[in-house]
């Protein structure tokens, strides 16, 4: 499984994040585990690809996530605040895998 997620906007300006693409393949069996872990718990395949921001959103962060495995893709487009909490689990990990 192959993950690339882009995180852009808060409070501050502050110009898009270098993109991070984290391959299963490439990582030690328990973090694969508990990525995939999180995406199914997601239902990150279920998701929509966008979400409209809360109303009088502003200055959120904006999140961008594509998961590819065998067989299927697909790319989500997400804005703070997140409430599915397996959701923002997952956006978790890929905010401190990107630090």
């Amino acid at each position: 499984m192959r993950v690339r997620f882009e995180m852009e906007g808060g409070f501050v300006y502050l110009p898009p994040s270098e993109p991070v693409t984290i391959d299963t393949e490439e990582l030690p069996a328990e973090e694969a585990s508990q990525l995939e872990r999180l995406v199914e718990a997601a239902g990150f395949f279920e998701l929509p690809e966008t979400s409209p921001p809360p109303r009088g959103a502003a200055d959120y962060f904006e999140y961008t996530i594509s998961v590819t495995s065998p067989g299927r893709s697909h790319t989500v487009h997400l804005t703070d605040p997140i409430e599915d909490p397996d959701v923002r689990a997952l956006v978790e990990y890929l905010e401190a895998k990107g630090r």
